[in-house]
């Protein structure tokens, strides 16, 4: 699959950024923040979506458990959104990189102008090569207009920018059947839904299942999407050089263009 790719969207799972205890592991941070700037240095544009907030929340006040209510995730959110960046300013800042925070929820793309605003900015910082860190704004959301997952967000970013391709990064290594990896999927169908793991992480929300469901979205915007294990050394950029690592799932050969896809994906999801 080695490709020129231009515009990439990189999600990383909190899964990959914190020990097992849910503490932030700031290593992980430096070592992803030094594949995207090497991506940065080959002239690409990277867009980074980024769990962690709640994770790092939940550190800063001792909690080992997520917690149930929605204003106590808001809170551990709001807590951990500043921390998140902290980390990410710092390691992009020692490759000469900057950074800016983008908060989004589901009502922002459901909404045309919002959309364009959205996709405007994005785009303004991507010209700047400033590398754009988008996370749901769980802090204001409420469950009518979230995204669920940030795989399903990246997802929207990734067709929103009309990104060349999407990383999600998880800690398994793609897609598996029975502990064996899947390379490739050309046709999402029900088997694959019913082998998708589920999470098995206090700190994070998504599984298999939202990585799928991810997928779906993209394909019909015609961008493939790569599965991998974000904990391996060069995952990104072993992907991008075109290693069979992880679970491609690649786009059939037409694609919505965008005007319909925003119909059929995010104002169908309108509140």
């Amino acid at each position: 699959m080695k490709q020129p790719f231009h515009r990439v969207v990189v999600k990383v799972g909190a899964s990959v950024l914190t020990h097992a205890s849910g503490e932030p592991d700031t290593g992980r941070f430096i070592q992803i923040v030094e594949q995207l700037a090497a991506c940065l240095r080959e002239r690409r544009e990277v867009v980074l979506v980024s769990s962690g907030a709640i994770a790092c929340g939940m550190a800063r006040l001792g909690l080992t458990r997520r917690p149930k209510g929605i204003a106590q995730l808001q809170a551990c959110a709001a807590i951990g959104q500043s921390e998140l960046m902290r980390l990410y300013s710092y390691a992009f800042g020692a490759q000469a990189f900057s950074v800016a925070q983008v908060l989004l929820t589901q009502a922002d793309l459901a909404d045309r102008t919002r959309c364009r605003n959205a996709k405007n900015t994005l785009q303004a910082l991507l010209r700047r090569q400033v590398v754009p860190i988008v996370n749901e704004n769980d802090a204001v959301a409420v469950e009518e207009i979230t995204f669920g997952d940030n795989d399903r967000l990246a997802a929207f970013v990734a067709s929103l920018l009309e990104a060349q391709l999407l990383v999600i990064l998880s800690d398994v290594d793609g897609v598996l059947e029975r502990g064996r990896l899947i390379g490739r999927i050309d046709e999402l169908n029900h088997h694959h839904q019913a082998i998708a793991l589920g999470p098995s992480r206090e700190t994070s929300t998504g599984g298999m299942a939202s990585k799928l469901a991810a997928a779906r979205i993209v394909r019909h915007a015609g961008i493939p999407m790569v599965i991998a294990n974000g904990t391996r050394a060069r995952i990104v950029l072993d992907i991008l050089e075109g290693k069979p690592v992880g679970t491609l799932i690649a786009p059939p050969s037409t694609r919505l263009k965008f005007p319909k896809w925003w119909v059929a994906f995010a104002r169908s999801r309108r509140p």
